[in-house]
Parts: structure tokens; sequence; C-alpha cells
């Protein structure tokens, strides 16, 4: 009988140990997710601008920038993340950053993007757009960046020379310092503004519309990005 009793408690002690070393595994396991999840790369702040009521550039068949805009920046984000940076996005939909009351929704839409530059802090952001001219045989991308700014230059001809390999480019463009868009002058940190293409150039407009296209761009732009924070 005494025999029994100690083989008893031995087995309810196994137990017990059994069930301890199962909650410890458990703490280290969410433990170590979240340390995994918390050792997200760099952040990347991506733009799609326009959006909502602001349809930006009307090309060829009345094509609106602010879609092509958003699809490229999905892909972007989607590819960025693939490559190890967290990625926030300034709109993941068809609507701008204003109120439906807003006197001027405009301003405040892009005061808005810039807010969110300022508070989440990236280590750079890349606004997406396209472009447009009244000769509709200019076509090619090409990246502005705050006109004095060392490292807003830097990414921009990482990104131009991107764009200008992975497209194929005919006719190359160079980057191009600016002093009066909104989000150069008020955006802190490195930022460029991506025009993908012209929206007024048949041929160009065509490719813009198309999945493929987009996620060539997407690429392009994320392998300029990789190769500036390389350096970095």
């Amino acid at each position: 009988m005494k025999k029994y009793r100690i083989e008893l408690t031995m087995a309810c002690l196994l137990l017990v140990c059994f069930y301890l070393l199962s909650r410890q595994a458990a703490v280290i396991s969410v433990n170590q997710a979240e340390t995994t999840k918390g050792e997200a790369g760099p952040l990347i702040l991506v733009d799609a601008g326009h959006g909502g009521s602001d349809p930006g550039m009307i090309g060829m068949g009345g094509l609106e920038e602010k879609g092509i805009n958003l699809s490229i920046s999905l892909f972007l984000r989607d590819t960025l993340e693939k490559s190890g940076y967290s990625v926030i996005m300034t709109r993941e939909e068809d609507k701008g950053l204003y109120d439906s009351g807003a006197a001027n929704k405009k301003v405040q839409d892009m005061q808005r993007r810039v807010t969110m530059i300022q508070e989440h802090a990236p280590v750079l952001s890349v606004s997406i757009h396209q472009n447009s001219y009244q000769d509709s045989g200019v076509h090619g991308p090409q990246v502005f960046y705050y006109e004095g700014s060392v490292e807003g230059k830097k990414l921009a001809e990482a990104v131009q020379n991107s764009l200008n390999q992975n497209l194929e480019v005919d006719r190359p463009r160079e980057v191009k310092g600016n002093t009066s868009y909104y989000l150069l002058k008020r955006s802190s940190g490195p930022l460029v503004i991506v025009e993908c293409g012209f929206l007024t150039n048949p041929e160009e407009a065509q490719k813009l519309q198309t999945k493929e296209y987009q996620q060539k761009v997407a690429g392009a732009v994320t392998e300029g990005i990789r190769t500036y924070l390389n350096v970095q």
C-alpha cells in the first residue's frame, strides 16, 4: 500500500512538472514571436498621391492618375515588405486624407500627409505620382527631390538609376531638384516624388495601366531604395 502511494505521488509530480514545462514553453514561444515581430526592418513611408475627390492628372481617354498611383504604391509596399522593410501607407484605398466638410480639402490632405511623416519618422518617404506634358511624345520616369537636401538627392539618384535600367528607358531622364512642391518643402527626412511615367504619352499610359508594368515599376523603386540604404 505504501509503495502504491509513493508511485501515485511520483506520477502526480511528473504530471505537474510536465504541465509547468508546457506553460514555460508556451511563454517562450510567445516571447520569441513578439521579439521577431519587433525586429522588423527600417520603416519606409509610401505615399499614393491624390485620391478621393482629387483625381490628379487626367491623361489619355480620361485616365485618372489617382488609381494608378494607388496600385503601384500597393505593389511597392509588398515588394518592400518582402525585402524586410516595415511600411506605412498614407492611403490604401481610393480616398483622400481630408474631412468631408473641410473648407479646403487639398490643403488639409497635404498637411495630413506631412503630419504622418512627422509622427512616424520613417528612414525615408516615397510619393508615387504620374506625369503629364503638352507634347505627347515626352515619356519616361523622373524622380524629384528637395533641392538642397543631400540625402534626398542621393535617394533620388538611386531610384532614378534603377528605374532607367529596369524599365529599359530609351531616353533616360535625370533627377530634378525642386523647392515648390509641398511635400518636398514640408517633410522631414529624405523624401522623393517618383513620377512613374507620362499619362499624356499613349504608349506609356497603356503600359502604366497593366499590373505587370506596375509591378515592374514597384520592383525598380524597391531596388533603388535598397541601394540607397545599403550605402547608408
